[in-house]
């Protein structure tokens, strides 16, 4: 009987008891995740925390940020015992997410190094009761102040249509930066200059941006902080050319054949018209998304200045088009669209051979649907030259080139009419007029002397 007795004790207490005291005086400390937005603090900054006990559950969770001898606490919250109950079946998983504001300026800290911190502590008796304490910190830098920008090129004078060049210096690393258009964005360079804090930038009005657009040069630094400045700019208006294409029957029974449209075939065949149908869709829809294509591999750009002197155009060429000619299609008579030509068409001698317009490396060459056979070359900043409706391509892309090699020979693929070369100059994302890379004049006031006196002034 005594026997029976001390096996219902054991069974019943000493062994609870035991199991109690071993899970009471477990000793894994609680699970810390934090995650911050960026090293560098700035007015919209949230900590995001998860911490997680297996075990007695939490009892007590402290967030911190400490600059020398400035400390504020962000948070500290402590838990109930989640209960024995919890413990006698194995322990229970207790997690707790927090998203904690940041706002530094308000503590009467400055610009400068911070930690953060996340400590944990869980209900176990380990440590005279205290319990397992978990602890994460994280190095942060405060910075609340704006870049600072120094303009350095004193004149500014863009055409509609045009390009210019600004040079600018900066005062910390880390810092994007470019000159914006309206809505459009033109990323500055460094390594035109030995001084890495001097940006170079090209940047342009589109053919419909005018007097009245706003200019300015944008800085944001690692932190978020933005800086606008300001320079002096003339923008002088233009007016572009209008003109009307003849869409013949011949031309389109010519033509569309060349352009495999897929699954849209079968819509085209249920036109009336279906080669003017497949037609306007290539001048509206496919135009849009091959110039997509082209300009998209600007953001690549060389950081360098590869060329040098005025830009060459196709020996003994005449214009047929001009650039942002303002085009109406018209098929018997009726207007079917109206696009711009963004860029200047050359007509030489069938199959003319195609100079490089200057130094650059080659970026494209590929067929992309109206622009036919086309070559696309970087002359670093983001400027790049177009070279379209080739019959053949005589270089590679990521070769090297000089001004006046060859680079391909005229043609008419694509969506043209006749053996032509169509040439566009492309800043960034923008097509501009070519004329004036071709002018030595307009390269000399515009570009060359604002770097030389910038050189001038280190």
């Amino acid at each position: 009987m005594r026997k029976f007795l001390f096996f219902i004790f054991i069974l019943f207490v000493i062994l609870p008891c035991g199991w109690l005291l071993f899970n009471e005086f477990e000793q894994k400390e609680p699970d810390i995740s934090m995650a911050l937005p960026s090293p560098y603090l700035k007015r919209s900054y949230e900590i995001s925390a998860s911490i997680t006990d297996r075990g007695t559950g939490l009892k007590q969770v402290k967030i911190m940020i400490d600059q020398g001898n400035k400390k504020k606490v962000l948070l500290d919250k402590k838990y109930p015992f989640m209960g024995y109950q919890s413990l006698l079946m194995g322990g229970a998983e207790h997690t707790e997410t927090f998203s904690v504001p940041v706002e530094s300026w308000k503590y009467g800290m400055v610009d400068g190094d911070a930690v953060i911190t996340v400590e944990a502590w869980d209900h176990s008796w380990n440590g005279w009761k205290r319990g397992n304490r978990a602890f994460e910190e994280r190095k942060v830098v405060i910075d609340t102040k704006p870049p600072r920008i120094e303009v350095l090129t004193k004149v500014h004078n863009i055409s509609k249509g045009g390009a210019g060049l600004a040079v600018y210096r900066l005062f910390e690393p880390s810092i994007e930066s470019g000159v914006r258009v309206g809505k459009n964005y033109f990323p500055g360079y460094s390594g035109v200059f030995k001084d890495p804090d001097l940006y170079t930038v090209f940047f342009a009005l589109g053919h419909l941006q005018g007097p009245g657009t706003e200019i300015f040069i944008q800085a944001v630094d690692a932190a978020g902080n933005m800086a606008k400045r300001g320079f002096y700019h003339y923008i002088r208006d233009k007016r572009f050319k209008k003109d009307t294409l003849n869409i013949s029957d011949g031309f389109l029974a010519r033509k569309m054949p060349e352009f495999d449209l897929r699954e849209k075939e079968a819509d085209f065949m249920k036109a009336a018209n279906p080669d003017l149908e497949k037609f306007i869709y290539i001048n509206q829809t496919l135009r849009k998304e091959n110039i997509e294509t082209v300009l998209a591999p600007l953001t690549g750009a060389e950081h360098a200045l590869l060329w040098k002197g005025k830009f060459l155009r196709l020996s003994g060429s005449a214009n047929r088009a001009g650039f942002a000619d303002h085009r109406t299609y018209k098929h018997n008579g009726k207007t079917i669209d109206k696009q711009y030509h963004m860029g200047i068409d050359l007509a030489s001698v069938s199959r003319a051979p195609v100079p490089a317009a200057n130094a650059g490396i080659v970026m494209t060459t590929d067929n992309v649907g109206i622009f036919g056979n086309m070559v696309m070359i970087d002359h670093g900043l983001g400027v790049a030259t177009i070279y379209a409706h080739l019959s053949s391509i005589s270089v590679k892309k990521g070769e090297h080139v000089n001004k006046g090699d060859v680079i391909g020979r005229t043609g008419a693929t694509g969506l043209a009419g006749g053996d032509h070369l169509h040439f566009g100059v492309a800043v960034h994302n923008i097509f501009v007029n070519p004329l004036e890379w071709w002018d030595m004049s307009w390269l000399k006031n515009n570009i060359l002397d604002k770097i030389d006196d910038v050189k001038s002034q280190l």
